[in-house]
């Protein structure tokens, strides 16, 4: 969780980009995000040649070494005057041309000329207009570095946690609460899902995977094809780091989550697996595309592959591919019929993004890879062709293994839409439905989102979504648990119907109601006293 004066400095961050004439959050976070990525590659530099000293590591080289050639400069350039240290003393005017023509150009050529990194960073403009803005962001980023440096240091005093993953902990932090700013920009927020509801799709995805060490297969591969900001992509990485860390680096968050990202019980290659070769998302907005890019850069992840691509169209064909597949894919959307993937069945008889994204979801996954998916609950009862084909498709031609309805307030103060969790692995057969009817996320449902823990849901379906079965969780009223199975013969004959409430049973209790010439009596006898009372009045005035 962020400490309340990290909290202040980014909102103070935020407050002066504004007044500063960047109002757009997705501008804003843009140039944040370039700022931190240049003080944190200097600070994570400064930090591998101390260890090479110390004998710690081997033949690293800084990527300070040497020189560059930069447009406009007949000489090249000391890449050691680009650090984001060798800035501090510089004068406002002549710290923004510096950034403008020198830091800037360099840290977009810093992932090598085939990265994802430099492909999308290749468009990448930098916007701050005013050199008084630019040295009241490089004074406020320095005074959230030392903030992080001095809980670091609280932090690693007891040794029950490791100073570099708290590391990554804490920048992880103060990115995820600069994202939390795109739900002000509208449309913008869909791409933000909670942290909280991000986690418990990841526990329901790989809640039956035992053996920790399926994670570092070659073949185990992650994806999100509409990944936004890869918030999914993240929580994924957090769990299997969990998996791998030490018990008493391991800490409960807010939601009641465990998380321990020291990843210290990982071998020798695990980390390499996991940062290079683990993790994959796709996404139709440049701008989202460097912010996740980004994002899983400040979260440890050294070689993220996030991409440039609509994988509803013609231009993508990955299937059997991914062993994970999570998405919130975006709602009430529609593409054009003509650029949809001629490989998706679905593209005869709808042009709905919902739809077709689960379809291609399922064609992404390998025989026995889970997907977790957040859709709107239209998608569980719609009558039309295509919806019925959706759910057809899942139930038939995968095991559907759960349905979680989720309250319509989950998503505000952006979308009021009510939700609903997909879980199903492909390959396998589907004999019941697991359905949950979430009541409370541990958060109130109004667009103020306050914390409600105690009320939340959670991790109670967590842990029932673990002893689930199709013998005992029979009860539809709801009044032993919020759970139950459904069989897949009953769902067929629904015409493939997966709202809850179809097969919740309703409870009506018989009320008692006074009877009418009882009710009249009453009244006569109260009209008698009020009238009996006035005469007592009228006569003290008398």
């Amino acid at each position: 969780m962020l400490q309340a004066t990290l909290r202040s400095l980014i909102n103070k961050l935020w407050d002066r980009f504004w007044s500063g004439g960047i109002s757009n959050p997705l501008n804003a976070i843009e140039q944040m995000t370039y700022l931190l990525f240049m003080k944190r590659i200097d600070e994570l530099d400064t930090q591998k040649m101390r260890d090479k000293e110390k004998g710690h590591i081997q033949n690293y080289t800084s990527i300070f070494d040497g020189t560059i050639d930069l447009p406009n400069f007949k000489d090249p350039i000391p890449k050691e005057t680009l650090r984001w240290s060798a800035m501090e003393g510089m004068k406002d005017d002549e710290m923004l041309y510096h950034l403008q023509q020198k830091v800037f150009p360099f840290i977009k050529q810093l992932g090598g000329e085939n990265s994802f990194f430099t492909k999308h960073m290749d468009n990448a403009v930098f916007l701050i207009p005013k050199p008084s803005l630019m040295r009241d962001a490089y004074r406020t980023i320095n005074e959230i570095y030392s903030e992080i440096d001095r809980e670091i240091s609280e932090g690693t005093k007891d040794g029950s946690q490791d100073s570099r993953a708290l590391l990554n902990d804490i920048q992880g932090d103060v990115y995820e609460h600069l994202l939390d700013e795109l739900k002000n920009a509208g449309k913008n927020g869909q791409f933000r899902t909670r942290t909280h509801i991000v986690q418990l799709v990841v526990e329901l995805v790989f809640a039956d995977i035992s053996d920790k060490n399926v994670f570092l297969d070659e073949n185990f591969r992650i994806a999100d094809p509409a990944c936004g900001s890869t918030t999914f992509l993240l929580g994924a990485f957090k769990y299997i780091l969990t998996q791998f860390t030490s018990d008493k680096y391991i800490k409960p968050s807010d939601d009641n989550f465990m998380i321990g990202t020291t990843g210290d019980l990982l071998p020798a290659n695990g980390h390499k697996k996991l940062e290079e070769d683990t993790f994959f998302g796709y996404d139709i907005d440049p701008t989202m595309v460097r912010i996740g890019l980004m994002n899983m850069l400040m979260h440890g992840i050294t070689q993220p592959h996030i991409d440039y691509k609509d994988t509803l169209s013609k231009n993508y064909n990955e299937e059997a591919r991914y062993k994970a597949v999570f998405a919130n894919p975006p709602f009430t959307g529609s593409i054009d019929k003509e650029d949809i993937n001629d490989n998706l069945s679905l593209k005869k008889a709808t042009n709905k993004t919902e739809l077709l994204f689960i379809e291609r979801i399922h064609k992404m996954l390998t025989e026995d890879g889970t997907a977790g998916i957040i859709i709107p609950q239209g998608v569980l009862f719609g009558s039309g062709k295509a919806f019925v084909e959706t759910r057809k498709l899942m139930i038939e031609q995968a095991e559907l293994k759960a349905v979680v309805t989720m309250p319509s307030g989950v998503f505000k103060p952006y979308a009021g839409v009510a939700t609903a969790i997909l879980i199903f692995t492909k390959g396998r057969s589907t004999e019941n439905v697991w359905f949950y009817e979430m009541k409370s996320d541990g958060y109130t449902l109004d667009d103020k989102r306050n914390p409600d823990h105690a009320n939340s849901d959670l991790q109670d379906i967590i842990a029932r979504f673990k002893t689930r079965n199709p013998q005992t969780d029979t009860d539809r009223t709801g009044s032993v648990q919020k759970c139950f199975f459904v069989p897949k013969a009953e769902i067929v004959e629904n015409n493939y119907d997966l709202s809850l409430n179809k097969y919740k049973q309703q409870i009506y209790e018989e009320v008692t109601y006074i009877p009418p010439k009882d009710i009249l009596a009453k009244l006569k006898t109260l009209e008698d006293e009020i009238q009996n009372d006035l005469a007592e009045l009228q006569s003290i005035f008398q």
